[in-house]
């Protein structure tokens, strides 16, 4: 009896230890705790030993890529992430944090392959083809706009590519995607600083399409879509004719809507301008251009109006936060 009391002993010791030792979930959870203060050396610490538990968890491998990467150890961020490229249940974000692991070695063509790749697995995600896009532009390769488009046309609920290809065109001699991008870009994404900027860029499209430019050029090829919106918004510019304000725009934008209803509606539906209808039918539209372009242009204005229309600004507000805006597929119409 003596002698089985001590091996029971121990036995109960190594069962309590076990008992006290966090599984993997636990120490992934700690880690993550460690993660949301900035602790990487402790989230570090904490994902290997899960990884130890369980070795080939894509997603505590995706977060020991995604810490090292914040602790800035790029080569260990860069191993870490590879082999999870090659698996067959490689997601969207392993893809993400791959690009920005390489942008950071500026290793841009393996960013460029490992790109391809992910697109070819996952060609319905709207993120891989924005960030796929900003490395092409940081290597000033306008095919940039390409990766953009396709992105607005296979994940057309996807912010970030109207974002971009906005501000593409408005580069360029394009006078109304940067006006219909831009737009929409404000209603999927509206109390960012990237919607600051885009609401100065929608003024300053609206400012440029009104301008003559003796050394534009054409359009290369003809889409009949952009001709409807020019044609327009063409038979309604004598109300801007004494400049662009913000109260010039809301009668020119209220005359489009009306007569693009009447004359192009059935043939090319579009929800950013059915959208605008609706505001026009709830009396908010007035509001919804002041958020627009007074606020881009004359913020002391906007405040201004927002103080002695508070009702209206009120209601437009508790409109805007009850409705998602959504594009619907199939209304890409940029190479109509």
């Amino acid at each position: 009896m003596k002698q089985v009391m001590p091996v029971l002993a121990f036995l109960f010791a190594a069962l309590l230890s076990q008992a006290q030792e966090p599984d993997a979930p636990q120490l992934y959870e700690t880690a993550r705790q460690f993660m949301r203060t900035g602790d990487w050396s402790n989230a570090v610490l904490l994902l290997n030993k899960a990884l130890a538990r369980d070795p080939g968890n894509a997603v505590y491998q995706k977060e020991l890529a995604l810490t090292y990467y914040y602790q800035r150890d790029f080569a260990k961020a860069k191993e870490t992430i590879r082999p999870l490229i090659d698996r067959e249940d490689a997601d969207v974000q392993v893809f993400q944090i791959a690009g920005n692991i390489y942008k950071a070695l500026e290793e841009l063509k393996e960013c460029d392959r490992m790109y391809k790749k992910g697109l070819k697995k996952h060609p319905a995600s709207g993120p891989l083809y924005a960030e796929y896009g900003e490395l092409l532009w940081m290597q000033k390769d306008n095919n940039c706009i390409l990766q953009w488009e396709q992105g607005i046309q296979n994940d057309p609920n996807f912010a970030g590519n109207y974002y971009f290809a906005a501000r593409f065109h408005y580069f360029t001699a394009d006078k109304i995607w940067p006006l219909l991008y831009g737009e929409i870009f404000v209603n999927m994404e509206s109390y960012t600083s990237r919607t600051a900027e885009m609401k100065t860029l929608l003024l300053e499209a609206y400012k440029k399409l009104y301008t003559p430019d003796p050394k534009g050029k054409p359009a290369r090829t003809r889409n009949e879509f952009t001709e409807a919106v020019q044609a327009v918004l063409n038979q309604n510019n004598a109300v801007v004719q004494s400049g662009i304000t913000t109260d010039n725009l809301v009668m020119l934008r209220t005359r489009f809507i009306l007569d693009w209803q009447k004359e192009y509606a059935a043939r090319f539906p579009f929800r950013l301008f059915e959208h605008q209808r609706q505001l026009l039918q709830e009396g908010l539209f007035d509001a919804y251009n002041q958020w627009i372009f007074e606020a881009a242009g004359n913020l002391a204005g906007y405040e201004n109006w927002t103080r002695l229309n508070a009702a209206q600004y009120n209601e437009f507000t508790r409109f805007q936060k009850s409705k998602l805006f959504k594009m619907p597929p199939g209304q890409h119409y940029r190479n109509n």
